[in-house]
């Protein structure tokens, strides 16, 4: 596939997520009223996650019948042959949707041969959309985005996430860790969007010992677009089973790493 099919995948992603949250406000806008169902311990889903999903995967089904799909709701389709995937979670941060908070969003990647190559978050009850593609720049409501110049933890706020699949004693260290260097914390909800405010400069990085792939992958394809580093989520089969989450500005990235996996690290 050439840069040209990439590139008119961007654009109709970008016009998609358009209309996914025009569906997912309608939704937000009765909240009070959804049905919500529990999948496991601080998960959950309601009959909105089901229908944006439903929406995004019947228009890249009639626009790219050939490309597969990954959804954090309806699971995977069967690939046609090698076209790509589309990695959707249709609304991340259900925990504050359903309590009527703002930060939730509409995440989209297309992975190709291995490398995400293109990313679009929408945060619509924030009037926010983000997208990106690695190594050709990312926006924010169609304005040029930036990591942040931090080079040091104690320059500004981490986004430091938590999974209920990983065991507090093993994520306690980790904000032990940044709080002894000068650091402070901040998670509000959303992965996806807190790693959309490490591409924009909001937050200087962001941490997490594990992400499922449709919370990170459009995320970390916007921040590459911006300029950061991020590991390599895709590795060790990172798609289906999910991986850590390091990304930050490259001068910070060792730092953020360090943080994260308990590792020496020597400030420059």
């Amino acid at each position: 596939m050439g840069d040209e099919q990439v590139q008119a995948r961007f654009e109709f992603a970008q016009a998609l997520i358009e209309e996914a949250t025009t569906l997912a406000l309608h939704y937000f806008s009765q909240v009070g009223s959804l049905t919500i169902t529990k999948k496991g311990r601080q998960d959950m889903a309601s009959e909105a996650d089901l229908e944006v999903e439903r929406l995004i995967r019947e228009r890249l089904s009639q626009r790219f019948p050939n490309d597969g799909f990954l959804g954090e709701e309806t699971g995977p389709a069967e690939v046609g042959d090698g076209e790509g995937v589309w990695v959707v979670d249709p609304i991340d941060g259900t925990q504050p949707f359903v309590n009527a908070m703002g930060s939730w969003c509409i995440s989209i990647a297309f992975v190709l041969g291995g490398v995400t190559r293109l990313g679009c978050v929408a945060a619509p009850a924030l009037g926010e959309v983000y997208a990106g593609r690695p190594g050709l720049g990312a926006t924010l409501n169609g304005r040029e985005i930036t990591v942040s110049t931090a080079t040091r933890l104690d320059a500004g706020i981490t986004y430091t996430g938590y999974s209920p699949r990983i065991g507090a004693d093993d994520i306690l260290p980790v904000f032990d860790r940044l709080l002894r260097q000068g650091g402070m914390f901040y998670r509000d909800g959303s992965g996806t969007l807190d790693l959309c405010y490490v591409a924009c400069g909001r937050l200087i990085g962001g941490v997490e010992r594990h992400m499922n792939s449709w919370d990170a992958l459009a995320a970390l394809a916007i921040i590459e677009g911006a300029g950061g580093q991020t590991n390599d989520f895709l590795a060790n089969d990172g798609l289906w089973v999910g991986n850590r989450v390091v990304a930050g500005p490259p001068a910070l990235f060792s730092a953020l790493e360090a943080v994260l996996e308990g590792t020496s690290y020597r400030s420059g």
